[in-house]
Order: structure tokens, then C-alpha cells, then sequence
């Protein structure tokens, strides 16, 4: 064999042996990967791929339910339904969005907008909402064509309900979806879930809202669901009994129809809150799944403003309705209640002149509360002033919140010497004494404030934080700084009002109760001189005076205190007047028919 044949062999026999181990390489490496994926990566593969066909859910849990304290029902739950997309099942996510947008009537901007603005929010296999509250007509229509649009999905949850819609709006609040920020703050919140947004619902979220459960769910390529299986049971919120009477705060808000103004009813041994009502209202229903559009331009034009709580949210000058609190500072101060001024109806400080309603002739302290003449205050300031009034009023509850478990609640205004520096840029005036003393000039004080102190009047001289839960009574108790003789005195003036011919509260009298009230006239502005007599019907609606009525009512053990607002109803015996009566009326007709005070 010649030399060039040999060395031809040799490259042979090196290629043939090359190929040979690049194969048994090759076949090696597969080996290797393969023991890998189908061993050593055995469970996490076997993971993924239960995965692709088992799916965790999040079950929907209901909101407490809220009752009033004799287990009438308030807010409930009721099953509504959605429209979502699972993007993992939707080939065509475009076009089902287009279809989706012709089933609701929505606009395809808007519904891609939502879309947009959720899938970073839910993962790629969770049901991500669309639409809400489905109406039952497109519910049929979506459900007969659902078997064409794989990933549309039809999701169950609760809707809140308000049985008495608007007699309760102002109390229970609403709830609504849950916005970006209130997202991203809890962790326990999902895309397209309500939360509250307004009164107990709000601030008793915690409380009421329920913890979701998980299903586990198998599905097929298609993403049909072919059996589930409940991880975890969901959690329905804590229902709340609530201390307000649903029969006494129906038969309030239908006295106070076509008034703009507020009433509270407390129970004055305990602090509880029996009725709370403002009018006018809104239907919290309305709410729930986002409000319309001309809903919301209706309520926001109103101008008697229904959204306001005006029990807490309205801080009104009180007028009258304060003069039981200076009078008590100035027994307190050691005056005699006996002494006597001359009320002329006229009363001079410097080169001004304030008026009185009424010349009262020769005037006591009793009778200067049962009349409400002012010139007996007048002359009370002036010994008094501002260094006194104003801490005497806020350490007898008034300018600062009461503490009641409802939002946006306002502290009112007890001014004294560095608040009108800070807010108006002057000194203290003598003139600003006599205005204060009987309720007027910057002095403001809410309905609910005004309720806890008259039922501090006729228990003893406690104030209670006001509270709407049955559960809650005498919280936080506070002692007016008021001696036993300086209550007794003014509960029995308060009684006279009632009692006595002249009495400016005598439209209160009811037979077999004992029935205390103050009446208070607050101005709104400033009328002349010339229109200072004139017909209150004769005056702008807007530049009427408010009409107050602080009372209380003492039957068997139960003692009850009232306060009623009414805005621009001119004087508060022919305005609030009235509500309160009703609302005696109805008290004490429920205590004769069933025999025993309202429980």
C-alpha cells in the first residue's frame, strides 16, 4: 500500500471515529437535559403544568349587615352581576372588546380605557371586571352568546342595597367601587370591588367588610371550568345593630318634607342617638355602581345641598339656643338669677344700638330664658366678656367635634380673643360680647353639639359622646362644669318655657310628660331697622333668619333630648317648633298604646 493510500485510510478511520463520538456527545447531552427535565425538574415542571390546567379564584364575601335597634334591616345584599375577561382565554382580545362594548351600550374608548387601566391589577388567568351590575335583559343576551366569545366570563357578586333609601342616607352613607389610590393603600382590595365611601359605611369598613374566600378551579384548553373545589370559605363582615329608632326616623324625615334643616333625638342617659336626619336627601342606592352623570349634576346644582349632613357637616350661629349655657355661666360667676333689668327692647353700647324682639319690661333670669329677652344677656356680657364666655362654652361641650362615629364632622366655633386676631385680623370688641352672649357674630355650633348638651341638662350633667351602635352607651363621660343648683335652675327655666303662659316653647306642653325647650332665632344677616318687623315670608328665602328648638322630655325613667334646625324658617317656635312637637307626639302615642316608655 503506497504511502498517499495509507495516509487516505488514516483520515478515514480519524472522520468515521470524529462522527462517532460527535454522536455519542450528542446523544449524551439529550441524556443528561432528559434526566434533568423529567427528573431532577420533575415537580416544578409538574407544578407549571397543574398550573395550566387548576386556577385559584377569589370567592366574594358580603358585606355586614346593618339593623336598627329592633333588628329592622338597613342595608342588605343582594346578588348582582358583571361582565369580565380572562385575557389567558381570549385569542382575540380587540374584537371581544368590541363585542362587549355593543352588548352594554358603552363606549369602546372608554371600555379599552378600563381595560388598560385593570390589567396591570389582575393577573393574566383572573377574571378582570368590565361591566357592572348587568341589568337582567343584557344578562340574557350575554348568556346566550357566551359559548362564542371564550374568556367573557359572567361573575356573581354582592350588591349593597338600601332598603329606605334616602330616610337613612345621611347615617348609613354608601359604598362604591374602590379608586386607584384606595388600591393601591390596601392590599386587601381587588379591581372592581366597593368599599365605603360615606358615613358607617366608611367608617365601619373594617368592621362590615368580609374577608374573600379561594376556590380551586379546573379548566380545559378552552378555559372551561369542568370542576372546583373551595379552598377556603368566605367570610361575610359583622352585621351592626344600630341604635337609631327605623319607625321614629321614618316618621322625622316625613315632618321634615319640603325643610331644609336637621333633627337629632338622643337618649339622654346613655348618649345614644335615637333619630338623625337632614334633609334634604339623596338616594344612596344610586351610588352603588357609579352614579349617572345627570344624578350627579342634579345633586351638586341643588342648592339646598342634599349631600350635606347637616346634623354634623352645617354649623349654624345658635341664637337662643345658647342662652341656657351663658346663664349658667353666670350663676356659676355668683350672680343672683333674682336681680332684675329694664328691658326697653333697645340697648346701647357706644354709638351702637342692639335690639331686642320683644320689650320685656322688668326681667329675672328665669324669665329672661322664658321669654328669650335679649337685653337680659346683653348686660350679662358686658360683666362677663369674652375671657369668660368662651372657655365656660367649650368646657360645656360646644366648638370642638362630639366624637360621633361619622365622617367630616365639624367642631363649630366658640371665638375668643386670638381667634378673630388669627381669622379676621382685629381685636376683640365690647360690641362682639353682646353679639356672642346670645349666640350670634362668629359664634356657630351644629345640631348634634346643641342635642348633647341639652341631654347633659337633664342627666345630671354628663355630657356622652354621642354614639349610633346599640352596643355603645356612656362613652367617654364628661362633666359639665356646671353645679347641681345651676342645673337644677336652668332645667326648671327650660320647663317654665314650656309651662309658662308666655313661654316662647309652649307649643311643647303634652300631657303626663314633662317637657323642657329653649327656642332660638339665628340671623343670617343683618336686616335694617325698616325691615327688622317685617313678615318673614316677605323676606329673600336666602336672608331669612334660622329657626332653632333645643327640648328635652322626661317620662317614667327615660329622658329624651331634642335638637331641630331648620334653615331660613324664620323664628324657631313657628319653624323647628312643630317638628319637635311630631316628634313628642309620636314618642309619647307609642308609650300610650303599648303602656311603657319607647324602649
Amino acid at each position: 500500500m503506497s504511502l498517499f493510500e495509507e495516509k487516505s485510510l488514516l483520515r478515514e478511520r480519524l472522520g468515521y471515529n470524529f462522527l462517532l463520538f460527535l454522536v455519542v456527545a450528542l446523544f449524551c447531552i439529550f441524556a443528561v437535559r432528559l434526566w434533568y427535565l423529567q427528573v431532577y425538574k420533575a415537580e416544578f415542571f409538574f407544578q407549571k403544568a397543574q398550573e395550566n390546567v387548576q386556577r385559584r379564584q377569589l370567592v366574594y364575601a358580603p358585606r355586614g349587615l346593618f339593623m336598627d335597634r329592633e333588628g329592622r334591616l338597613l342595608a342588605v345584599n343582594e346578588p348582582s352581576y358583571s361582565l369580565a375577561i380572562v385575557r389567558e382565554d381570549t385569542p382575540d382580545i380587540e374584537r371581544t372588546l368590541k363585542q362587549i362594548s355593543r352588548w352594554a351600550n358603552i363606549p369602546l374608548e372608554q371600555l379599552q380605557f378600563e381595560f388598560e387601566r385593570g390589567r396591570n391589577m389582575v393577573r393574566s388567568f383572573e377574571k378582570q371586571v368590565l361591566v357592572s351590575n348587568l341589568t337582567f335583559e343584557l344578562l340574557t343576551v350575554v348568556e346566550t352568546e357566551l359559548p362564542y366569545w371564550p374568556g367573557v366570563k359572567i361573575v356573581v357578586q354582592p350588591r349593597r342595597k338600601y332598603l329606605q333609601g334616602e330616610v337613612l342616607a345621611h347615617v348609613l352613607g354608601y359604598v362604591a367601587q374602590a379608586n386607584q389610590e384606595e388600591l393601591n393603600r390596601d392590599p386587601g382590595l381587588r379591581l372592581g370591588d366597593n368599599i365605603g365611601k360615606h358615613g358607617l359605611e366608611l367608617t365601619m369598613e373594617q368592621t362590615v367588610r368580609g374577608i374573600k374566600g379561594r376556590k380551586l378551579q379546573e379548566v380545559d384548553a378552552a378555559g372551561r371550568v369542568l370542576r372546583e373545589k373551595m379552598l377556603e370559605e368566605p367570610r361575610s363582615g359583622q352585621n351592626v345593630q344600630l341604635s337609631i329608632d327605623l319607625k321614629l326616623q321614618e316618621h322625622i324625615h316625613s315632618a321634615m318634607q319640603g325643610i331644609t334643616g336637621a333633627v337629632v333625638v338622643l337618649d339622654a342617659d346613655t348618649g345614644q342617638v335615637r333619630a338623625m336626619v337632614s334633609t334634604p336627601a339623596y338616594d344612596n342606592n344610586k351610588f352603588v355602581f357609579g352614579i349617572s352623570h345627570a344624578d350627579w349634576n342634579e345633586l351638586i346644582e341643588n342648592p339646598h345641598r342634599p349631600l350635606r349632613n347637616r346634623t354634623i357637616q352645617n354649623a349654624y350661629p345658635p341664637g337662643s339656643v345658647f342662652k341656657p349655657v351663658m346663664a349658667a355661666l353666670g350663676l356659676e360667676e355668683g350672680f343672683d338669677p333674682e336681680e332684675e333689668i329694664f328691658c326697653r327692647a333697645r340697648y346701647r353700647l357706644g354709638n351702637r344700638v342692639f335690639r331686642c324682639w320683644h320689650p320685656h319690661g322688668h326681667v329675672n333670669m328665669n324669665k329672661s330664658l322664658v321669654q328669650s329677652c335679649d337685653t337680659y344677656y346683653y348686660k350679662l356680657a358686658r360683666k362677663l366678656g369674652v375671657d369668660k364666655m368662651s372657655p365656660f362654652a367649650k368646657a360645656s361641650g360646644l366648638g370642638r367635634p362630639t366624637g360621633i362615629d361619622l365622617p367630616h364632622e365639624r367642631s363649630g366655633i366658640i371665638p375668643d380673643r386670638t381667634w378673630k386676631l388669627h381669622n379676621m385680623g382685629e381685636a376683640w370688641r365690647g360690641g362682639d360680647n353682646l353679639n356672642m352672649v346670645i349666640g350670634q357674630g362668629f359664634v356657630q355650633t351644629t345640631p348634634l353639639q346643641m342635642a348633647v348638651v341639652t341631654a347633659a341638662m337633664v342627666n345630671g350633667g354628663i355630657l356622652y359622646r354621642p354614639s349610633l351602635i346599640l352596643d355603645e352607651k356612656r362613652l367617654d363621660p364628661e362633666a359639665l362644669p356646671w353645679q347641681e343648683e345651676t342645673l337644677d335652675f336652668i332645667y326648671q327655666a327650660m320647663v317654665d318655657t314650656v309651662e309658662k303662659e308666655r313661654g316662647t316653647a309652649r307649643r311643647l306642653r303634652t300631657r303626663d310628660v314633662i317637657v323642657g325647650g329653649k327656642t332660638g332665632t339665628s340671623q343670617v344677616v343683618r336686616l335694617l331697622p325698616e325691615h327688622a318687623e317685617d313678615d318673614p315670608e316677605a323676606v329673600d328665602y336666602w336672608l331669612r333668619h334660622h329657626g332653632w328648638m333645643i327640648s328635652f322630655a322626661l317620662k317614667g325613667e327615660k329622658r329624651y333630648a331634642v335638637a331641630a334646625l331648620v334653615e331660613h324658617g324664620g323664628s324657631g317656635s313657628r319653624a323647628a317648633g312643630p317638628v319637635v312637637r311630631t316628634i313628642y307626639d309620636y314618642i309619647f302615642s307609642v308609650d300610650n298604646q303599648t303602656g311603657q316608655v319607647m324602649q
